[in-house]
């Protein structure tokens, strides 16, 4: 079994286990965090399987970076956070836990504490609602 095989977010790309989506290109995916660090926490990955940024490709790399850019502009223009974490994490002592590549969009309001991962499982209609919000955002 290669890795791309047994990994969770390949998984999500050929629709073998569910995500809340948000978009999708022919190069890119973004979908919500299922353990939100924050309110709207989003991320988007490279469709190709690549453990972390020193493997991806230069065109994959591009299209995630225009990616996050457009996600990045949705989420402010639909919840209006006062800032926005963006965190790319390479190998576990940098605190990757999901070994391919990909970027957190984590909103952030003055005084809330926001760290790269979520404790809690998010509901399901909570994730669906945010993600219509910022696809919203995304089309005005």
């Amino acid at each position: 079994m290669s890795d791309a095989d047994s990994c969770v977010f390949c998984q999500i790309v050929r629709g073998a286990l569910p995500a809340t989506k948000v978009y999708e290109d022919e190069r890119t995916l973004a979908f919500m965090d299922i353990q939100p660090a924050s309110h709207g926490h989003t991320l988007v990955i490279s469709k190709a399987h690549a453990a972390n940024l020193l493997e991806l490709a230069e065109p994959d790399l591009l299209a995630a970076a225009a990616t996050t850019q457009r996600i990045a502009r949705a989420i402010t223009k639909a919840l209006a956070p006062d800032g926005l974490r963006i965190a790319q994490l390479n190998g576990a002592a940098a605190g990757q836990t999901v070994f391919h590549y990909h970027v957190h969009l984590i909103p952030a309001w003055e005084g809330q504490r926001v760290a790269i991962h979520g404790r809690e499982r998010a509901k399901p209609q909570e994730l669906a609602a945010l993600a219509a919000q910022i696809q919203a955002a995304l089309t005005s």
